[in-house]
C-alpha cells in the first residue's frame, strides 16, 4: 500500500531510535550522552569489541564507523528483524500508537489485480493437468514414467501438458469468461508483433507450475518434447506476479520441510527438485532459469542458514558454482554460509538417485564442501605455481576475494583456512634473498607465528606517531574550515584515527558538517568538551600550518586536507600490505612472500619519501637490474624489523 505524504516523517519523529536500537545493543556508558541523544555501542551488524556504532537520537540516524552501516529506525528494524518495508512501518506504528492509514484505493486495485492473475494462473494449471490425461499427451506420460515419476508424484507437483495448439489455453480461459488481457498479462499468451490473434506461449511442453511461498501459482515452466525446439526449457515471462530473480521453485514445501530439520538443497532444475523430493530430500529448491541471484540467496538463508548447492558435475554446473562464490562472499556473515555438493562428472542429482538411490545422494550431501574450499579450488586447480610471481598472484587473488567478506571475524577465519591450505600446497619454507643484493635471509624459526616483537614493531604499526601528526593537521584545518567537511565526507568516514581524541573530534566534525565555523566549534565542544580541541590546537606543528593560521584561504585549506589524506592513505595502504605479509609469515614464507614484502617496502618508502628523486644511487641486482640503493635499504630494513637474520 502507498502511504500519505508526511506519514513517514511523523512516524520517524515519534520514534526514539535509541529505544529501538537499545533492544539489540548494550550502550557504552563512557562514550554515550543520553541527555543529548548521543549514543554509542558495539555495532549489531558486525562483530567488534569497540563502540563504533553511533546513534544520533535527535536526528534519528545511525552510522557505524566500522562497517559503514547507516540508516534510520525503519531500516534498522528491516535489517535486524528481517522484515519487509511495510512490516517495519506497521511495527513502529503500533509501538508509537499511530494508526495505519486506510488502504490507498489504487494500491487496493493493484492487489485485487494480482489476485485475479493468480486465479487465472490456477485455472491454467488445472487445464494443463487435464491435458496430461489425454491421448495427445501419451509421449509426455511415457517420458515422465521413464524418469521414474509416478502418477502420485505428478499429482503432488501439479505437472501438466500443453498440447501443440496455437490457442489451447487461450481459448479455454476466454471461453470461461476470462478476459484476453488477463490471460496475456498472466504470461500465458502473447500477441504477435503484426497485431494478429494472441497465441499460447507454451506449446508441446510438459508443464511445471511455479508457486510462491504462500502456494499461489505465479508462473509456469515448460520442458519441450520436440528435441529440435529452440529452448529445451521455457519459463513464463516476468509479470506482476512473477519475478524470476526473486522466486524459487518449490519454495513453500521446502521451507516447511527445512523447518522440520531437513537440509536445504539447491538444485538446478525442476526434475532435479522433484527427484530429490521423491527420494526424501523434501527441502529442495531451484532457481528459475537464471544463475542464483542475491535476492534468491537471501530467500534461501531465510529458510536455512547453510544451504547445500547441489550443481551438475558438468562444465556449466562448475562454472555456475564458481560465479556464485563472488556473489555470496560480500553477503556472508556468522550463521549464513553455503556448502557445495558437486555431482560426479556428467551427472545431475536425478542421475545419482536413479543409479544409486537416496543413499548415494546422502553420501554426496554429507561430503559437501564449505565455500572456502571451493574458493581455493577455483584459484588453484589446473595452475602451476613454479615462480615467485605466480605464487604472489595467487596470494593477491585470494586476499582480494577474502576482503569482500564484511564480517571481520569471518574474514579472519577464512584467512586462517587459506593459510593452512597454502601451507599444504607449498610445503617447507625456503630461504629468502634480497632482490637487490642476493643476500640470503632465514625465516624466523618459531612456527607459532609472528612474534609479539614483530607485531608491535614500529613497522607493523606503520609509524603511529607520524599518522597522528597527519591526522592532527587534517582535523585542525577542518575545525578552522568546517564548511569543507562535506566536501571530504566520504574520505573522512573511512578514516581510522590512531588517537582516541582524534576519533572523537572526527565523529563530532561529521555530525556538525552543516554548521558554520563558530556554531560547529560550539556544538563539538558540547559533544566532547574543550580539552580535546585545546590539546590539538596547542600543538606546535599545528599552530604553524598555513591553512590553520589563515582562516580565509579556502583553496589553501582544500589543498592541505587533500594532500594529507592522500599521503595518509598511501602510507596506510603500504602498511596494510606489510601487515598482511607479517600475518602470512607462518605459512606463506617463500619467494612469493619475499616479492610481496619487497613491493610493500618500496611502497612504504616512496609514500614517506615523496617524489624527490635527486642524487639517486643504484646497485646492480643478481638479475642485472638496476635498483635504487635507498629502496634496497628499505627492503633490508623491513626484513630485519620482522625478524629475519641475514645469512
Amino acid at each position: 500500500m502507498s502511504l500519505p505524504p508526511g506519514f513517514l516523517d511523523e512516524l520517524r519523529n515519534r520514534t526514539s531510535l535509541a529505544q529501538v536500537v537499545g533492544r539489540k545493543v548494550m550502550w557504552d556508558p563512557r562514550k554515550s550522552n543520553q541527555g543529548k541523544g548521543d549514543m554509542w555501542a558495539p555495532c549489531p551488524f558486525h562483530q567488534e569489541k569497540t563502540a563504533s556504532f553511533h546513534v544520533d537520537d535527535r536526528k534519528g540516524y545511525y552510522y557505524c564507523f566500522g562497517c559503514h552501516a547507516k540508516g534510520d529506525a525503519i531500516s534498522f528494524i528491516r535489517e535486524t528483524e528481517n522484515m519487509g518495508f511495510m512490516e517495519a512501518i506497521e511495527l513502529l506504528a503500533r509501538e508509537t500508537g499511530m494508526p495505519m492509514p486506510a488502504r490507498d484505493p489504487q494500491a487496493q486495485i493493484k492487489a485485487d489485480r494480482r489476485t485475479q492473475l493468480a486465479e487465472v494462473m490456477e485455472q491454467a494449471v488445472q487445464y494443463y493437468r487435464l491435458q496430461l490425461t489425454t491421448a495427445v499427451a501419451t509421449q509426455a506420460r511415457e517420458y515422465l514414467a521413464g524418469r521414474g515419476l509416478s502418477e502420485a508424484a505428478q499429482d503432488r507437483c501439479g505437472i501438466g501438458f500443453a498440447s501443440d495448439q496455437r490457442q489451447g489455453v487461450f481459448s479455454h480461459l476466454t471461453g470461461k469468461s476470462v478476459s484476453a488481457d488477463l490471460v496475456i498479462d498472466a504470461g500465458l499468451a502473447a500477441t504477435p508483433d503484426d497485431g494478429g490473434a494472441p497465441y499460447d506461449r507454451f506449446r508441446g511442453r510438459i508443464i511445471f507450475p511455479i508457486r510462491d511461498a504462500r502456494g499461489r501459482a505465479i508462473a509456469l515452466g515448460g520442458r519441450a518434447m520436440d528435441p529440435n525446439a529452440r529452448a529445451k526449457y521455457l519459463n513464463s515471462p516476468e509479470t506482476e506476479l512473477f519475478d524470476k530473480g526473486r522466486s524459487l521453485y518449490n519454495h513453500g514445501p521446502a521451507r516447511e520441510a527445512a523447518g522440520k530439520g531437513k537440509p536445504l538443497i539447491v538444485a538446478e532444475g525442476y526434475m532435479d527438485v522433484i527427484a530429490l523430493s521423491e527420494a526424501g530430500f523434501t527441502a529442495t529448491v531451484a532457481p528459475l532459469g537464471t544463475a542464483i541471484t542475491e535476492d534468491q540467496l537471501h530467500l534461501m538463508w531465510r529458510i536455512a542458514p547453510e544451504p547445500i548447492i547441489a550443481l551438475d558435475g558438468d562444465t556449466a554446473g562448475l562454472r555456475a558454482a564458481m560465479r556464485l562464490i563472488d556473489i555470496a562472499l560480500p553477503l556472508l556473515e556468522a550463521g549464513k554460509s553455503l556448502r557445495f555438493c558437486i555431482m560426479p562428472a556428467g551427472q545431475d542429482p536425478d542421475d545419482v538417485i536413479r543409479a544409486g538411490g537416496a543413499a548415494a545422494m546422502q553420501k554426496l550431501i554429507e561430503a559437501a564442501q564449505p565455500l572456502v574450499r571451493l574458493l581455493w579450488l577455483r584459484e588453484t586447480e589446473g595452475k602451476v605455481f613454479d615462480s615467485p610471481e605466480r605464487k604472489a598472484s595467487l596470494d593477491k587473488s585470494l586476499r582480494e576475494a577474502i576482503r569482500k567478506i564484511s564480517d571481520p571475524s569471518l574474514r579472519a577465519h577464512y584467512g586462517d583456512e587459506i593459510k593452512r591450505l597454502r601451507w599444504d600446497l607449498f610445503g617447507n619454507r625456503p630461504a629468502a634473498r634480497s632482490p637487490a643484493t642476493g643476500a640470503r635471509y632465514a625465516w624466523p624459526k618459531a612456527p607459532q607465528g609472528a612474534t609479539p616483537g614483530t607485531k608491535q614493531s614500529v613497522l607493523a604499526h606503520s609509524g603511529e606517531v607520524e599518522d597522528q601528526l597527519r591526522e592532527g593537521v587534517i582535523l585542525a584545518v577542518l575545525l578552522t574550515h568546517p564548511d569543507l567537511v562535506g566536501r571530504f565526507e566520504a574520505e573522512l568516514e573511512k578514516l581510522e584515527c590512531s588517537a582516541p581524541d582524534h576519533g572523537a573530534i572526527l565523529t563530532a566534525l561529521l555530525s556538525c558538517a552543516d554548521s558554520e565555523a563558530g556554531d560547529a566549534r560550539d556544538r563539538i565542544i558540547a559533544q566532547i568538551g574543550r580539552a580535546p580541541l585545546e590539546k590539538l590546537m596547542d600543538q606546535s606543528h599545528i599552530r604553524i600550518v598555513p591553512a590553520v593560521r589563515n582562516t580565509t584561504d579556502t583553496e589553501q585549506a582544500v589543498m592541505c586536507v587533500a594532500e594529507e589524506l592522500a599521503k595518509l592513505e598511501a602510507k596506510r595502504g603500504a602498511a596494510r600490505e606489510i601487515r598482511d605479509a607479517v600475518e602470512d609469515i607462518d605459512h606463506l614464507a617463500d619467494e612469493g612472500l619475499t616479492w610481496r614484502l619487497n613491493q610493500a617496502a618500496l611502497a612504504r618508502h616512496r609514500a614517506l619519501r615523496g617524489t624527490n628523486e635527486d642524487k639517486t644511487e643504484y646497485d646492480i641486482a643478481p638479475s642485472g637490474a638496476k635498483i635504487k640503493r635507498d629502496e634496497r635499504s628499505a627492503f633490508d630494513a623491513l626484513l630485519h624489523e620482522i625478524g629475519f637474520d641475514k645469512q
